[in-house]
């Protein structure tokens, strides 16, 4: 694995997590070997390297964990168990349909997922949000692209709006961790707008300017054999495969995206 820093402290920082790591990494990998994990999203693991991604942001069990938008709970499925003994984990998507899936699973489980602490995102005034300054770590995965463009808000860009809460909600020296799906730096960035891919740049630009402080970035989640250009966006390829049986095989074989892997910190 790959990882580049930006800052002068980070190496420093690195070690340090790396100490940390020796310590939760055994409650990590059991996470993510529980057996309450779905097979569908367990046979996701080669892609999405979720134990390595969840070390590299360094998630603690005992944390207050915030997942923005976890969709049909594939983390949630690791998180959850990962958080239950000591630690708090929030689930926070657009109020209130966002968060079926993880109801569903609550309603399914109790004793696993029962304990997951439900909230909006982006909250409006009136609705449910997770307290400012109660985050130790606040995850996304593939959904920064969705706010870019506009999804759920008629094609209005709310894409600051989001990091501001999310840089709210964090305490001081709390970590953002963000993976998406990555842009050329050389590609045109009207492409950010339709395409479901975007560039590092833009993702540092939007977080810097709510207040954060780049750590660095992982090439865990990298996939080369993606070259973003296909003809239906980032759905081309699996696991949506937007054209259904149209050289399914081909893109079966580039697999998922290839993925940024960025870690931000609330100074």
């Amino acid at each position: 694995m790959r990882q580049t820093f930006a800052h002068p402290l980070a190496l420093l920082a690195l070690a340090t997590v790396t100490a940390c790591a020796s310590d939760y990494r055994p409650a990590l990998d059991a996470s993510v070997a529980a057996p309450t994990r779905t097979a569908a999203n367990v046979a996701r693991d080669p892609y999405r390297h979720p134990a390595e991604t969840l070390a590299f942001f360094g998630v603690k069990p005992g944390d207050t964990v915030v997942e923005i938008w976890p969709g049909g709970g594939w983390y949630t499925e690791i998180l959850a168990p990962y958080t239950a003994k000591k630690g708090k984990y929030y689930a926070a998507a657009p109020w209130p349909d966002g968060l079926k899936a993880v109801q569903a699973l609550q309603a399914g489980d109790h004793a696993t997922y029962g304990h997951i602490q439900v909230a909006a995102f982006p909250a409006a005034q009136g609705q449910p949000r997770v307290p400012d300054g109660s985050a130790d770590v606040v995850l996304t995965f593939r959904n920064v692209h969705n706010w870019r463009m506009g999804y759920q808000r008629q094609g209005a860009d709310y894409s600051m709006e989001a990091f501001a809460q999310m840089f709210a909600m964090l305490k001081k020296g709390g970590i953002l961790g963000i993976e998406d799906h990555r842009l050329p730096e050389s590609a045109a960035s009207e492409r950010e707008k339709t395409s479901g891919y975007l560039k590092v740049s833009t993702v540092r630009l939007l977080a810097e300017a709510a207040g954060f402080r780049f750590v660095g970035a992982s090439e865990i989640n990298a996939n080369p054999r993606d070259t973003a250009d296909w003809p239906n966006g980032v759905w081309t390829l699996p696991p949506s495969y937007r054209l259904k049986d149209v050289d399914r095989a081909r893109y079966t074989a580039i697999g998922e995206s290839d993925r940024m892997t960025l870690k931000f910190v609330k100074p």
